[in-house]
């Protein structure tokens, strides 16, 4: 039984293998070139909220040397995440060639040299990382967890991705990793708040559910799906809609409790981001949908649009203070008071240009 589940590996490796022989060095470079996958540069996006929060709060790290720092730490992203899409196409490989599209990817075809495809993913990582560490230890430290999250995500005996409903959390968490190396680009000192960050997780968790719903209701045949994405062999489209609900409710849950506690401001954009995750959901349901291919989203006018508007209005949002808003939310119920500590408001005057605080300072 064991041999006839490897048989097909062993044929994939042959195929691979005899094609080798008849690749030529422009067509390797060019396949080494693509497993790196740099045009999925654009998930970097993700990177911006935790940039522009605690600029909304200190907008005085706004500076020449902050977008220096910046550039560099969107290569150091840049380098990790190719490094991770590297190892997803050489292990990947098998399972791509089952798929009716996925199958004419570089590693499927036989076009890439394994072995220095290893090499290109060690020396993305280690670069990447290296990189990181210039900018603060903080954000080495989170680049790194994003490597290794791709390695469990990828790598047996962990290949979260063949497991249902782990394989959307774990690949999802690089949604606040990528926030948290946005922010201590800018700020390692600031502590983000949990709530933003769960909030992410979820929106994150609500898009790849969806991805997923989309891939299994193109392929149609579930024992074609589950041959190509072992997870898929537990997968329905109803059980996938439900986590889709679940995602959706946690991450407004935690949006709800960032909002609340530090800018209340946001709750008037609410109704965009309903709107985008509205649009989004019924993108899902598309033939061919770009649901399944996140960086083709540009081709989508409509959710652009949208999308375009609610990033201006929260950005706007985050910007402003409306006290009469906190007015029509004041607590008409008694508040339990916080027995947590918390550092004086007084200190932040004493915040320089840098980050850091004054000397004399803790």
């Amino acid at each position: 039984m064991a041999d006839a589940q490897r048989a097909p590996a062993r044929e994939t490796a042959r195929v691979i293998d005899r094609a080798q022989h008849k690749v030529s060095f422009a067509e390797r470079l060019k396949a080494h070139l693509a497993i790196a996958r740099l045009d999925h540069s654009i998930k970097n996006l993700f990177v911006l909220p935790g940039i522009i929060v605690p600029l909304s709060i200190y907008p005085n790290l706004m500076n020449a040397r902050l977008a220096v720092t910046l550039v560099w730490a969107f290569i150091a992203i840049t380098l990790v995440a190719c490094s991770n899409y590297v190892i997803n196409e050489v292990l990947d490989a098998p399972f791509d060639r089952l798929h009716p599209t996925k199958r004419d990817r570089p590693a499927a075809r036989g076009l890439v040299s394994i072995p220095l495809a290893y090499v290109q993913w060690i020396l993305m990582m280690v670069a990447g990382v290296a990189i990181g560490w210039t900018i603060s230890k903080p954000f080495a430290v989170t680049a790194l967890v994003l490597w290794l999250m791709g390695c469990a995500y990828n790598i047996k005996p962990l290949r979260t991705k063949d497991v249902p409903y782990l394989d959307v959390l774990t690949e999802s968490v690089n949604n606040p990793l990528r926030m948290l190396l946005g922010w201590y680009a800018v700020a390692a000192w600031l502590v983000p708040p949990l709530s933003l960050l769960m909030c992410y997780w979820m929106i994150g968790c609500y898009f790849m559910a969806l991805k997923r719903f989309s891939e299994l209701k193109e392929i149609g045949d579930r024992g074609v799906a589950g041959a190509y994405r072992a997870s898929f062999k537990r997968y329905t489209p109803e059980s996938l809609l439900v986590s889709v609900v679940f995602y959706a409710s946690t991450a407004m849950l935690f949006f709800g409790a960032f909002v609340i506690r530090y800018r209340i401001e946001l709750l008037l954009g609410f109704p965009l981001v309903a709107l985008v995750m509205a649009i989004y959901f019924k993108l899902a349901f598309k033939q061919g949908s770009a649901v399944q291919n996140p960086e083709k989203l540009y081709r989508e006018p409509g959710l652009m649009l949208w999308f375009t508007a609610t990033v201006v209005v929260m950005l706007m949002l985050l910007f402003v203070r409306l006290p009469w808003l906190e007015n029509i939310f004041m607590p008409t119920l008694p508040v339990v008071q916080p027995t947590s500590v918390t550092v004086p408001v007084a200190r932040v005057s004493q915040l320089r240009s840098d980050g850091r605080w004054a000397a004399g300072e803790d």
